[in-house]
């Protein structure tokens, strides 16, 4: 069978995306090569400029070459997002396919308007930096802090509960300027996206869970990191229409990572926190709740969402998703029971 050269190329720049350790033996083991044909390819793609090598043959480390980056620092005041797209990112990714360039220029302008229109900050730090792999972009200001700016314009208890609700989509703390869409539809545009700020970190990425952080140091401001594929073949209209109604082309539908809920060393139990997972799901027609790495729920937390909120909101689909064998057994018990005459109110 002949040996796919392109394909060896890709998974080699995997592999060295991952520790870079032993890419030979593994290239080698999955494509059915010798050692010494394995290190011939990685020897060209050093010969290449694309990647880089240390140690010796048996205890060698590849790294991937950044190929080009910049970096500058805009004051915010009367900047606009449009000109470090020209200026800073296009001349980066201009040589990628043009679905990637699309969700670039998305993904770029619509987090360096957030930094110039929400955070307060006096300067905006833009950075990119490509290899023959992917692509990375950092927004970062030092201004308040979105979870912080979150958290007090919504009231909220917890900054944590800020990543819940930017996770759901449709929230802004300037509806006269923005939608609230663009933080929801950049981060499912991308392979990795991820927010910074003060002591937490979200993360999304389309094969991992969302998750949040908490961390031992101090984050001022907001630092968005961003990462995508150069040979992604994802389109950014595929994402918008995911969330869309076909007719309408209206984003009605979220997925809600209920694993945000959670919070550490506690389970999903109560109607409060069922009420503060149900927040502003009245702007949505569906919504999906994404049970993943959940692996239990409460009486409670499930009749308030699955009938109690149901039944007053007969117009939105409320559809749980990834629902390990007790969660699923516990929505049906409550369905039954609500079903019933007389069922439980408690």
């Amino acid at each position: 069978m002949a040996v796919d050269k392109e394909s060896i190329r890709r998974r080699a720049l995997s592999l060295i995306s991952g520790d870079g350790h032993r890419v030979a033996a593994h290239l080698a083991d999955e494509f059915g090569l010798s050692r010494q044909v394995a290190n011939g390819y990685l020897q060209s793609m050093v010969r290449d400029g694309l990647i880089d090598a240390e140690g010796t043959t048996r205890a060698r480390v590849y790294q991937l070459r950044t190929l080009t980056e910049a970096a500058r620092n805009y004051p915010c005041e009367g900047l606009q997002e449009d000109l470090v797209w020209r200026e800073l990112i296009a001349p980066v990714v201009a040589r990628l396919p043009e679905n990637v360039r699309d969700i670039w220029h998305y993904a770029a302008t619509e987090m360096i308007n957030n930094a110039i229109d929400h955070s307060g900050s006096p300067e905006v730090q833009v950075k990119v930096r490509k290899n023959a792999l992917d692509t990375e972009a950092i927004v970062a200001d030092e201004g308040e802090g979105i979870f912080l700016k979150i958290q007090r314009a919504l009231n909220l208890h917890d900054s944590r509960e800020a990543i819940l609700e930017l996770a759901k989509g449709k929230l802004t703390t300037a509806p006269e300027k923005h939608s609230g869409e663009g933080i929801f539809f950049t981060s499912r545009a991308l392979d990795f996206f991820e927010i910074e700020s003060h002591h937490l970190r979200f993360s999304h990425a389309p094969r991992a869970n969302d998750s949040i952080a908490e961390l031992a140091t101090d984050t001022p401001g907001t630092h968005v990191r961003m990462r995508l594929g150069n040979e992604s073949p994802r389109l950014m209209r595929e994402v918008f229409d995911a969330f869309s109604d076909p007719e309408e082309y209206t984003f009605d539908k979220t997925v809600v990572p209920l694993r945000l809920a959670q919070y550490e060393g506690e389970k999903l139990v109560s109607r409060s926190q069922a009420k503060r997972v149900a927040h502003r799901f009245e702007r949505f027609k569906r919504v999906e709740l994404d049970f993943a790495g959940i692996a239990e729920i409460g009486q409670a937390f499930a009749d308030e969402l699955f009938r109690v909120f149901a039944a007053a909101h007969p117009a939105i689909r409320i559809v749980p998703v990834n629902t390990e064998p007790a969660v699923a057994q516990m929505i049906r018990r409550v369905l039954a029971a609500g079903a019933a005459p007389n069922g439980p109110h408690s």
